[in-house]
């Protein structure tokens, strides 16, 4: 089957071609899908797209009109493709449903302890030879409360981590797994008294319509002035302005993320010569106690090879008239075209 990866990344493209294996002829292309570069599409029946791709419903019908079948993510989430347009125009779109818990949850780690010991702050400091300690304080994590609101693949590996900190760990979620109270003394609640009661909350949940601002003007006031919030998640699960208000009015600690609300136009390129027209993407990001990186949570040996492997499985299934067990649903689609 003929297929082109959009947003083809140099780090990614030798997982995809080993998990290949010349099995499809594949072209690889830098550039994010759109309006401007879905014409690239033309004879290829399959294509390859990242989170941050345009698949929208105007690009869609273009793809169908381009006589393309097959869409596959190489990501989890999904919430950039329309699929109800996707089944209206016969596009078959399958997503990563899983390829590392470890990446991301290791990750959101990552920004914990950043933060929280003020590492980025400590290596700008002695890189201009000042060693003084003097705003470098920080804070056992052992028996502080962290809240984890998602407990699914990410969620648990991330109580795991919590648990060998000795933090006592709270969680919200539709679907309690119930294992995890035998093995971590996880204890589920609501997310009032999760916000209300955390000294760390971190974010492990899909972008749905429920999930949409979960963390908003209203959840952000239950939450103790020491409160450091994390997002590996999505961007749109935290309502970005009444965030910018309770950093700017110091109604938390610190916030952690790995990614943004509006990504779409700004993340996956390099902004450093033009810089950005995101006014509020600016505003967070003069904030002392921020760290954002770029989406980078999934970027490691075993996540990508994961990725590619089932990317390419999922395009096999295809090409040979199977079911895609990874195939997403109408039903299924969220937020950002709802």
């Amino acid at each position: 089957m003929k297929v082109l990866v959009y947003s083809a990344k140099d780090f990614e493209i030798p997982f995809l071609q080993r998990a290949n294996n010349g099995r499809h002829q594949v072209t690889y292309l830098k550039e994010a899908l759109s309006l401007d570069t879905v014409f690239r599409s033309v004879g290829h029946k399959a294509i390859s797209i990242f989170s941050g791709d345009d698949a929208s419903s105007i690009v869609l019908e273009t793809l169908k009109g381009l006589e393309v079948k097959y869409i596959a993510l190489r990501s989890t989430g999904y919430n950039n493709v329309h699929l109800k347009a996707a089944e209206k125009y016969k596009l078959k779109v399958a997503n990563v449903p899983s390829y590392s818990p470890y990446a991301i949850a290791e990750h959101a780690v990552a920004l914990l302890l950043a933060l929280n010991r003020k590492i980025i702050e400590a290596n700008r400091q002695v890189r201009t030879y000042n060693f003084l300690q003097s705003n470098l304080m920080g804070f056992d994590l052992k028996g502080k409360t962290i809240g984890i609101i998602g407990t699914g693949n990410i969620g648990s590996v991330m109580c795991k981590i919590m648990h060998g900190f000795g933090c006592d760990i709270i969680a919200y979620d539709i679907h309690k797994n119930t294992s995890l109270k035998d093995l971590y003394g996880v204890i589920y609640t609501d997310l009032e008294s999760l916000c209300a009661h955390s000294d760390i909350i971190s974010l492990h949940v899909p972008l749905t319509k429920q999930t949409y601002d979960l963390i908003s003007k209203e959840t952000l006031a239950l939450m103790k002035p020491n409160t450091v919030l994390i997002n590996t998640a999505r961007g749109a699960i935290v309502h970005t302005d009444a965030l910018v208000e309770a950093l700017e009015n110091n109604k938390i600690a610190a916030y952690g993320a790995d990614v943004y609300e509006k990504e779409k136009g700004t993340f996956f390129k390099d902004n450093s010569v033009n810089g950005i027209k995101d006014e509020r993407l600016k505003k967070l990001l003069t904030f002392p106690n921020v760290i954002l990186t770029p989406h980078q949570a999934f970027i490691t040996k075993e996540a990508v090879q994961n990725i590619a492997q089932t990317t390419v499985e999922n395009i096999d299934a295809w090409a040979n008239g199977q079911k895609c067990v990874n195939e997403l649903l109408p039903e299924e689609s969220i937020t950002e075209w709802d």
